[in-house]
């Protein structure tokens, strides 16, 4: 973990992140502890009687994994989320505000060179608003 992200993953003194799968891409979801919890709460609160929101609560919290990272900020990814993602020899950690994507670092630069292409031939008139207001 590199040291820039440990203090924010640390809270409370707790060296315990969460990790589950994402969906929607191959990569891992990384969670702090406390910011899991209230989302796990949320998951839990969905519908079980819902076919999707069911899925979703199989997917998101059967895969979710309590981690304890060491005191050189490593991790160990349990073989069953490291094949999940892909992620072989070199990794990438991907800031996504309140959690952080954890990559497979050559499928990673596939999907970004796609996802830049995509956004390169995007027409304004298809973004939503709300990221048209956004100033960079």
């Amino acid at each position: 973990m590199p040291t820039r992200y440990r203090d924010r993953l640390q809270i409370d003194r707790q060296s315990i992140i969460v990790l589950t799968i994402d969906t929607e891409e191959q990569c891992l979801l990384l969670y702090p502890l406390s910011e899991w919890e209230e989302i796990e709460k949320k998951l839990a609160a969905l519908p079980s009687f819902n076919p999707a929101a069911r899925r979703i609560q199989r997917l998101l919290i059967g895969h979710a994994t309590d981690i304890e990272m060491d005191g050189q900020g490593r991790i160990l990814l349990p073989p069953l989320l490291r094949e999940y993602a892909d992620i072989k020899k070199r990794a990438v950690l991907v800031g996504q505000g309140k959690k952080f994507e954890l990559w497979d670092e050559t499928h990673w630069a596939e999907r970004r060179d796609q996802w830049l292409k995509e956004e390169s031939d995007t027409q304004d008139s298809d973004l939503p608003d709300e990221v048209k207001s956004i100033s960079l």
